[in-house]
């Protein structure tokens, strides 16, 4: 199955690099698309909430972390840089430690990104 131009217009236009993540993909889109199928099933991105929203840093980071390699290896660029800047501010910090307040306004920035693409990748494959 060929990648539809208005679907990889628009993963362009949201900031996804495709072009990079194709090539690490040797080319085949269909494999691409079959991995962006899934990842709306992505259990990190649920699991990262619900620790932020139970202030359960150290978990909160984990899954931060591993939604991060998703994302990097999906080209998701713009959730990449948002999910990043998330861990650098949960990394090696007891809860008590971590500015709850930063924190919150960083995963709010992931939440808007993440809604974006799933919104693009739900309405773009079955």
């Amino acid at each position: 199955m060929a990648m539809d131009e208005n679907f990889r217009r628009q993963l362009e236009e949201g900031g996804a690099d495709v072009e990079g993540t194709l090539k690490r993909f040797m080319g085949n889109d269909g494999i691409y698309l079959k991995f962006l199928g899934k990842f709306p099933n992505d259990p990190n991105y649920a699991n990262l909430g619900i620790n932020m929203e139970s202030a359960n840093y150290e978990e909160a980071y984990k899954c931060a972390h591993a939604l991060k390699g998703v994302v990097g290896n999906l080209g998701l660029t713009p959730i990449f840089e948002n999910v990043s800047a998330l861990v650098e501010e949960l990394r090696n910090k007891a809860n008590a430690e971590v500015d709850a307040a930063l924190a919150e306004e960083k995963w709010q920035k992931v939440k808007t990104v993440y809604e974006q693409f799933i919104g693009m990748i739900n309405e773009n494959i079955p």
